[in-house]
Order: structure tokens, then sequence, then C-alpha cells
């Protein structure tokens, strides 16, 4: 599996905060944080907290990768990712990415 899958799918090698730290892009970031706050609700989102070279690699990360239940569950569970566990399917934790981006749930069981 690319380096480059998150734990729930999401490719982080299209995100746009993995695409704005790469580029030092703070329109990018702008855009993201204004995006990401009204679609999560979160207004704590901001252009200081899109920062992130990608969920599973070494480096920044996004602010708020620290409390993300799907991140923590699989480390917890010592798993690469979502698609290594046998509750894919039925997790409700991991279903709202999983509905919002189809390709999620295939980059997590095309290994």
């Amino acid at each position: 599996m690319k380096q480059l899958i998150a734990f729930c799918g999401l490719d982080c090698e299209m995100c746009d905060a993995r695409i704005a730290t790469i580029n030092d892009d703070n329109s990018l970031r702008e855009t993201t944080a204004r995006k990401w706050a009204e679609m999560n609700n979160s207004p704590q989102i901001t252009a200081e907290t899109i920062n992130c070279l990608g969920c599973r690699t070494d480096g920044v990360k996004f602010g708020f990768c620290s409390m993300c239940e799907i991140r923590s569950c699989a480390t917890g569970k010592g798993f690469e990712t979502c698609g290594d566990c046998a509750e894919l399917n039925t997790c409700p934790t991991v279903k709202p990415v999983l509905d919002n981006d189809p390709d999620a749930k295939n980059n997590l069981t095309c290994k």
C-alpha cells in the first residue's frame, strides 16, 4: 500500500493540506481551513493548523491528528490502516469517511 494512504483510506497525496505544506502555499492553507472548518463545524481549524506531510509519514501532521478517532483506533490495534481491520465494513468510526469518499474504501481494500 502506498505510504500516502491515510489510516482511513484518504489519499494524502491529493490532500490540500499536504499540497499546501509542500508548496508553502498560504492561500491554499486559508482556503482549506475555511472549507474544513465549515465542513466539520470546527472553527478552530485555521490556516495555521493546515500543515501536514501525510497521516502515516514522518514529519508534521494536521493540527487535529492527535484527536482523530480513526488514527487512534488503527494505531491502538497495531494496524497499518483500517483496511487491516475485520470490522472495516461495519465500523461506525470510519463510516463517514468511506461514505463521503468512495475511493477511500478502494484504497484500503486494494493492496
